[in-house]
């Protein structure tokens, strides 16, 4: 019993000398932030499928309506793309088309990821993503709760 009230009152000691910042404490006493994509999600073969002299209709026929539109370089669409996961950003993509007399003339950008069947084959998918945000113990690795009870042999 002493040992059990011993360990309790040099857990809440050693808790005490903890600094968190606000970020911290909201993280992790579990508020929830929400998965967020933003922005046009453009994959390699629908680039592939980009031809230089297409016009403004065929090209939004292939990659869909651009995000950004400025109207003060009417022919450069630009379609970025966002992901972010827990407020950390994982993704950011960028695809820029220029025209000329109404014609597509070029377009640069990021390398774009592979069409979501080709990833499905090659058993990629959410896996492919972060995961060092999981706090969930990786498979056949323990807590530090469940190292201390091991040691105490309150745990098996």
């Amino acid at each position: 019993m002493r040992a059990l009230l011993g360990g309790a009152c040099l857990s809440f000691l050693l808790g005490a000398c903890a600094t968190l910042t606000d970020y911290d404490v909201l993280y992790h006493v579990g508020v929830y932030k929400l998965d967020v994509n933003q922005g046009n999600y453009i994959t390699s073969d629908q680039v592939d499928k980009l031809k230089v002299g297409q016009t403004r209709q065929q090209v939004r026929l292939v990659l869909g309506t651009p995000l950004l539109t400025d109207p003060f370089h009417a022919a450069r669409w630009d379609y970025p793309y966002l992901f972010t996961r827990q407020a950390r950003l994982l993704e950011h993509r960028q695809l820029t088309l220029y025209f000329v007399d109404e014609k597509l003339a070029r377009w640069e950008g990021d390398e774009m990821p592979p069409p979501p069947a080709e990833v499905a084959r090659a058993g990629g998918g959410d896996s492919m993503l972060d995961k060092s945000l999981s706090t969930a113990p990786k498979t056949g690795q323990t807590t530090w709760l469940q190292d201390l009870l091991k040691k105490l042999g309150w745990w098996q």
